[in-house]
């Protein structure tokens, strides 16, 4: 994978030279993994899409993304980067590759690795946090959802998941603790909403993201750490602007944009200890143009580098 995806600007050797493609590892042995290690796995699924009838492509973003992370200058000398490489859903066995991906993070976070996903899918949202959850079962795990959507929806039949269920999967473990960041009004029914308030899923909706309700948005995000042990976050791209993100399942052409309000409270929230897993979603290269959407994502991941 490494010579054909991890490639960029080589101006040297030395440490003060390097770029992300110059210390990634590829890895398959979880024994290694060491504290602050930045392990990636990619997600290459959209099952979960096919069956919530969004647009197909997503499983091809996980390469796409590193591509365009490659050539991030590394800011920090004991910078390190392990890449196990990509699961797959090729028998439309979505639970099957969600467990997969479960029992891989659960084996980072053990480890005292920090745990990054790239989708795929944002079905990818269960089994992310079903890893941290089976790394930490006795533990508080908080969520924080940067999205359009709820994604609560209750699976079809009651049986078939897809992405639009994450969150109605982990209401059905126990208590959930959530924040869902940049929701629209016109992307959810009252039926989405009710079962969010059911749920206690709080929320911060789209038109709330403005610079001068940053105290607000800080109090509400300091909530969420304060109130449990570790947090997740997971970030779909389709809560951006088309402008920026055309490349998306579901394209929303009223989303917010990636502007010095939405930077400080992402910042904000990358700098807290507590978070330990990351991941991007819904990356669709099938309909981005000139990978915008794949960049604004692998910019997103390296900010969490630089923290």
């Amino acid at each position: 994978m490494k010579n054909n995806i991890w490639q960029g600007r080589l101006d040297g050797e030395e440490l003060l030279y390097h770029r992300i493609f110059q210390r990634v590892k590829e890895e398959k042995n979880y024994d290694i993994i060491s504290t602050k290690d930045f392990v990636l796995h990619g997600f290459a699924v959209d099952e979960g899409v096919r069956r919530n009838k969004g647009r197909q492509g997503a499983k091809d973003a996980p390469d796409v993304i590193r591509k365009n992370m490659s050539n991030f200058p590394v800011i920090f000398p004991d910078f390190s980067l392990l890449d196990f490489g990509n699961l797959t859903c090729e028998d439309q066995n979505l639970e099957n590759t969600q467990n997969e991906l479960a029992k891989n993070v659960s084996k980072v976070l053990l480890k005292n690795g920090k745990s990054l996903v790239l989708g795929g899918g944002h079905e990818v949202t269960y089994a992310h946090y079903l890893g941290v959850k089976t790394a930490f079962p006795e533990q508080k795990i908080g969520i924080i959802n940067i999205d359009a959507h709820f994604d609560n929806r209750q699976p079809e039949n009651g049986v078939e998941s897809s992405s639009g269920t994450g969150f109605w999967q982990i209401a059905q473990e126990g208590e959930i603790n959530s924040l869902h960041i940049g929701i629209q009004r016109n992307s959810n029914t009252l039926k989405l909403f009710d079962t969010a308030h059911q749920f206690g899923m709080k929320y911060i909706l789209a038109d709330e993201l403005f610079f001068e309700n940053l105290p607000s948005i800080y109090e509400r995000i300091d909530e969420l750490f304060n109130s449990v042990d570790y947090v997740y976050l997971t970030i779909c791209m389709d809560v951006f602007n088309a402008s920026i993100a055309p490349g998306v399942s579901a394209a929303a052409y009223n989303g917010i944009f990636a502007d010095s309000t939405f930077m400080h409270f992402y910042r904000h929230i990358l700098k807290n200890e507590k978070l330990i897993a990351l991941d991007v979603a819904e990356v669709n290269p099938s309909f981005d143009i000139q990978e915008r959407t794949a960049r604004l994502a692998a910019c997103l991941v390296n900010e969490w580098f630089m923290i």
